[in-house]
This record gives structure tokens, C-alpha cells and sequence, in this order.
């Protein structure tokens, strides 16, 4: 019996270097077997340096197609964009503009974070809920009769972390930055083992990964968190990278597998 062919898909992420740290080397496995993927982010202007820092990652992962960038403000860089931030602007604003790329594209699995943020990020959280308010709107013909036809998702695949695999990294990324009262401890992040629907081994595209992730050269100037996993000897942040994890959300019958 053939194989069905691979899945369209789409990742939508708050902010650039998101798509890459947690979810580059499920695309680039999934480019490399011939998937058409595509990059919505949420916040960050056209234009702007992060930008092209970002059309630079996802050349490195495979991705044929610029990101479309919503444009937001990043909540903790408010120069980021002229427009009002992710989580100040109207959110039947959101949900028409991104539902609109979800019709044109037609993916049948749409990539976010889990309804945490990962990590509690608002920009994060935001964006969970604007990706899978938009993936239900894109199959209702009532809702935004002018942001094109109808398109049925199929699934949604939540990045999480897993606590058993990346507790023992993520703390010596932790404990490298300044701050470690803004995160929370590595218990209270990601899901537990029982949860994860799926885990993706990226190994084999890890050094296509790690390169992406370092196109993202404004992130790693600004982030404590970045340089901290730059400093890492090569097997802890192997540890830390190379496994992608994610809950899955069938938004129809038998939904749609993410990988062959």
C-alpha cells in the first residue's frame, strides 16, 4: 500500500528564533520528505533586522518561502513594529489576518506552542490561542467571508518540552542566566512524559538546526537564555535540542500524522 503524501504544513510562532528552537528540526525532517512547509510569526515588522535574520533560518531549515510576519509588536520590544502589541491588539483582528493565510495555504497540520506558552511567555500563550482560534474559523464559510474559501484543518501539534528528557539541560541553561526568578523551575515546565502524543528525534538534522538558530544574530546578542545554550558542551545541548515534542490536537476524525 503507498504511503499517503506528506502533510502541508504550517507553524505559527510568536516571535523569530521560536520556530527554530522549538520546532527546526521537525521541518527540516519534514522538508527533506518532500512536505510543503510555511512560517507565520506573530510579531516583528517586514523589514525589520529580525526579519532577515529570519528568511535566513528558514533557507538553512529547507524552507523554500519567506515567513509571513503579522507584524505585532513584540511585547518586550515595543519598536519592534508601528503596530500595537500581540497582546493589546483586537483579537477578532488577529484571528480574521491569520485566518486568511490559513485559507491561502491550506495546511493540514498547523504547528504552535502548547497553551502554556512552553514557558509562560504572553507573546507565547497568545499566540496558542490565536492558532487555534484561526484553524477553527478558517473551516467556517460564516466567519470572515472575505478572507477566501473554507479550509478545514486536521490537526495541531502543541510544542511542549518533555520534563524527563530536557529537566537536566534546560536547568544548566537555566542556571547560567541572571535571572532565574522570571522562569519558572524546570519542574513547572513542559508536560510529563504521559502527555506527549509525540516525540521527534532531530539528531540527524541537528547541525541544520543549530545553524538556523544562529542565524537569529539579534537573539543571541539580546538573550541570556541563547548564549547560555551556545555555551553548552555539544552533548548536553544535543540533549536539549535534539528531541521535539509536541501534543496533538485532531480538529478532525483520525486527524493527520505529522511525520511518514
Amino acid at each position: 500500500m503507498p504511503l499517503p503524501p506528506p502533510p502541508r504544513v504550517l507553524c505559527v510562532q510568536a516571535h523569530p528564533d521560536d520556530e527554530t528552537i522549538w520546532t527546526g528540526g521537525t521541518m527540516a525532517r519534514l522538508r527533506a520528505e518532500g512536505a510543503e512547509v510555511d512560517v507565520v510569526t506573530t510579531t516583528w515588522a517586514a523589514g525589520a533586522p529580525r526579519h532577515g535574520e529570519l528568511v535566513d533560518a528558514l533557507r538553512t531549515l529547507g524552507l523554500p518561502r519567506d515567513p509571513i510576519m503579522l507584524g505585532y509588536a513584540d511585547g518586550g520590544v515595543p519598536d519592534s513594529s508601528p503596530r500595537p502589541a500581540l497582546v493589546d491588539a483586537p483579537f477578532d483582528e488577529e484571528v480574521a489576518a491569520l485566518t486568511g493565510h490559513v485559507r491561502a495555504l491550506r495546511p493540514d497540520i498547523i504547528l504552535t506552542t502548547d497553551a502554556f506558552g512552553i514557558y509562560g511567555h504572553p507573546d507565547h500563550i497568545h499566540t496558542h490561542r490565536l492558532a487555534l482560534a484561526a484553524a477553527e474559523a478558517a473551516a467556517e464559510p460564516l466567519l470572515y467571508p472575505d478572507a477566501g474559501d473554507p479550509w478545514q484543518v486536521s490537526s495541531a501539534y502543541l510544542v511542549t518540552v518533555s520534563r524527563s528528557r530536557a529537566r537536566r539541560a534546560w536547568e544548566r541553561v537555566m542556571s547560567a542566566r541572571d535571572q532565574r526568578a522570571a522562569i519558572p523551575p524546570a519542574a513547572e515546565i513542559g508536560s510529563p512524559d504521559s502527555r506527549i502524543d509525540l516525540v521527534v528525534d532531530v539528531h540527524a538534522v541537528l547541525d541544520r538546526k543549530w545553524s538556523a538558530l544562529q542565524a537569529h544574530r539579534t537573539e543571541f546578542a539580546r538573550s541570556r537564555t541563547l548564549r547560555a545554550i551556545r555555551d553548552l558542551d555539544e552533548q548536553t545541548r544535543a540533549d536539549l535540542l535534539g528531541w521535539e515534542c509536541y501534543l496533538r490536537r485532531d480538529l478532525v476524525r483520525g486527524g493527520r500524522d505529522l511525520l511518514l
